[in-house]
């Protein structure tokens, strides 16, 4: 029988560690955009799938592309 993997899950300052951003940027991001949503919560800490990560990432490019006057990314 094949073990599974464990399922990674991280919080708010581990993305934003990952994305070498500021961690309240990416609390926002999480905060407002409905879709991306916790895989769990550890008390009072919500705790994300790393799926989320690329998420994060691509709202930060497209705040980033709309501030540069930029068509958003589709």
């Amino acid at each position: 029988m094949l073990a599974e993997s464990p399922v990674r899950l991280v919080t708010a300052a581990d993305i934003a560690a990952r994305l070498g951003q500021p961690p309240r940027r990416v609390q926002w991001i999480l905060a407002t955009r409905h879709h991306i949503r916790p895989a769990a919560q550890a008390g009072a800490v919500r705790v994300y799938s790393t799926a989320a990560i690329a998420l994060v990432q691509d709202e930060l490019d497209r705040i980033d592309a709309r501030r540069k006057g930029a068509a958003p990314c589709t």
